[in-house]
């Protein structure tokens, strides 16, 4: 049986996928650091020390083929696909081998442009359309029509 694990620091849709989690019967874990409390009923709350990708390296250490990883990280989704995992995203994009690439080059580029002094876009608000393109991501992942 799959499981979803969240990268949970600063994740706007925790509530919606635990929610979705125990409708279905599948176990559900946060992974947080020190930094953040986070705790709800029908999840598993994990905390590691607070430091650069610990979280992430905690995560990756615990997934298993066919788990589900809910994260807005490029390159945690990018390791989750290399363990077999079903990277998705806060906006309902389920990460692929055929998309990862695009997604990690234009991470760089928009670094780069950053260290130069340049500007780039933040997130714009946040929109109950993204929450419900999010739930319908994670319920045909959770019901196994995502092919994996």
């Amino acid at each position: 049986m799959r499981k979803i694990l969240i990268d949970a620091d600063a994740c706007p849709v925790v509530d919606i996928a635990v929610r979705l989690a125990q409708e279905h019967g599948i176990e559900c874990v946060l992974l947080c650091d020190t930094a953040h409390f986070l705790e709800r009923e029908h999840a598993v709350t994990v905390t590691v020390e607070k430091g650069a990708d610990s979280v992430d390296f905690k995560l990756v250490n615990m997934i298993e083929p066919g788990d589900i990883v809910v994260t807005q990280d490029y390159g945690l989704a990018a390791m989750c696909l290399a363990k077999k995992g079903v990277p998705l995203n806060q906006n309902g994009l389920i990460f692929t081998d055929g998309n990862i690439e695009k997604l990690l080059y234009t991470r760089f580029v928009s670094k780069k442009i950053r260290m130069a002094g340049g500007r780039t876009k933040g997130p714009k608000k946040r929109t109950h359309e993204q929450d419900e393109a999010f739930e319908r991501a994670l319920k045909k992942l959770v019901r196994g029509d995502d092919g994996v």
